[in-house]
Formats: C-alpha cells, sequence, structure tokens
C-alpha cells in the first residue's frame, strides 16, 4: 500500500487536565478529499490545528510522505505544502484579487533593488488561476477582494492554496453563511484542487456538502477517530449521523459493514 500524503499517527494534545486529543490515528491520500466530521469538542479543530502547526502536540508523530515532520508554527507546516483555509480566507478586502493571491509572496520586477512588484505578472497568473478553480465570469484580477461574493472569496483562497504547491488544503467550514449557487460553486473548487493533484480536509457542520464532495469520510468523538473509512456512496447521512452523535465501536463496525452492504 502507498504511504500516505499525511499520517498522523497517536496524537495527544491536552491543555492541562483536559484532554483534547486522546491517541488520534488519521491520514490522508495522494489526490483525495477527506471529510472531517464530529460534534462540537469533538477534536476536529484541535487536529487540523496540530497539523497546521498552529498548536504543538502532547506526543505522537506526523509523517508527510513517510517523513517524521515537527511543526513548531504555521510557517513549518507551511513549508511542507500544508495550508489551511478558515472561513475568513485571511484575505485583505481593501486589496485586489492579484494583490491577496501573492500576499508576502510578491514577485519583484528587475533590477530587484528597486523593490518595485510585478503587477502585470500578478495579474497574468491571477487571470489563469480563476480559471482553473472554475470561476468562468470575466473578473478583472484588479478586482478589490470586498466586492467578491462570499464564494468567489473561497475561490481565491483555493486558488492561492493551489498556487503556492500545497499538497494538502485544508478547508475548516468553507460553506458556511454562503447561499446555495454559492455553496455549490464552493464545493466545485474543491474538486478542481483534488482534479489538480491536491489533496484536502473539507470540515463541515453541513453533512449533506461533505457527502457531494469527499471521496472518504473520518468521524471525531471526544478526541479520538471512531470511524476513519467511511464511502460515502457506500452509506448514508442516517448511518454516519448515528456515528457522530455516539454509538459503542462495535455498532460503528456494524453501521458501516451494514451500509456497504445495502449499497453494494
Amino acid at each position: 500500500m502507498a504511504e500516505p500524503l499525511i499520517r498522523m499517527t497517536n496524537i495527544r494534545k491536552s491543555y492541562g487536565r483536559v484532554q483534547a486529543l486522546v491517541d488520534a490515528n488519521f491520514h490522508v491520500n495522494e489526490k483525495e478529499i477527506v471529510g472531517l466530521l464530529g460534534d462540537n469538542g469533538a477534536g476536529k479543530s484541535t487536529l487540523i490545528k496540530v497539523l497546521s502547526g498552529a498548536v504543538p502536540l502532547t506526543s505522537g508523530d506526523i509523517f508527510v510522505r513517510g517523513k517524521k515532520v515537527n511543526f513548531r508554527s504555521t510557517s513549518d507546516a507551511i513549508a511542507e505544502g500544508i495550508e489551511t483555509i478558515y472561513q475568513d480566507s485571511a484575505l485583505v478586502t481593501q486589496l485586489s484579487i492579484a494583490r491577496n493571491l501573492f500576499l508576502g509572496r510578491e514577485p519583484i520586477k528587475a533590477p530587484r533593488f528597486l523593490n518595485r512588484m510585478d503587477q502585470e505578472a500578478m495579474n497574468a497568473v491571477a487571470r489563469d488561476l480563476l480559471r482553473q478553480v472554475g470561476i468562468t465570469k470575466n473578473i478583472p484580477p484588479t478586482t478589490p477582494i470586498g466586492s467578491l461574493s462570499g464564494g468567489e472569496r473561497q475561490a481565491v483562497a483555493i486558488a492561492r492554496a493551489m498556487h503556492f504547491d500545497s499538497d494538502l488544503i485544508i478547508l475548516d467550514e468553507p460553506t458556511n453563511n454562503l447561499g446555495v449557487a454559492e455553496t455549490q460553486g464552493v464545493l466545485s473548487f474543491v474538486r478542481s484542487a483534488r482534479d489538480s493533484g491536491h489533496s484536502c480536509i473539507f470540515i463541515a457542520h453541513n453533512i449533506h456538502h461533505v457527502f457531494q464532495v469527499v471521496d472518504r469520510i473520518v468521524v471525531m468523538r471526544r478526541g479520538k477517530v471512531v470511524a476513519d473509512d467511511i464511502d460515502p456512496k457506500k452509506t448514508t447521512v442516517a448511518e454516519v449521523e448515528r456515528v457522530i452523535t455516539g454509538m459503542s465501536d462495535k455498532e460503528i463496525r456494524d453501521a458501516i459493514a451494514d451500509g456497504r452492504e445495502s449499497h453494494g
């Protein structure tokens, strides 16, 4: 079996006496969209913060393509190809699409000592990236981010991660507070990222959105991964909700097996 893109083993994270993660095991394969589900307090956010370098783990190991890594900051995770897109997308509304795509990593015109940004190069790349993520409207790259819809802003954030060769794009509630049409657009952008060779972790409270886009579902509860191999094509929303809300390990295995048989 091929080595996963990301593998986390026996991950523990404690805040004093509170154990946010308890021996959590998690992996993401190459070119795979993984849906991460669980009720509030299940440990999803903490797991992602550990993987993105935002918080240090207490114990356990993280591997990127089989290489053990130690993330002390988000910069360490970004250097290993892991980019996290939060609900606010960390975009600057007053700046253009092109400037936001290159924020902090702007190309410089020659001679470099003059420190002049290469706006033409940024605009050209921005136009290409917008097409890649499926924005078919003719939106000029000089358009301020603040004038875009919520779905279009998510698309820009995804495009930025794709351009800077992020192997794994983590999407935290990307469809939150979006309308139906915008939600479908974001789901399409996520598929485009996978089809371009990127892996994604998709975190959402709306389980129906997860079923529409992911290849595999992972469920967490009370800091543990209780199911990590749920095929959305071979199960139902109701069956996954039962896993989320609290079944025994045996009941989880039986429910997943029953779902596969009934959908096989």
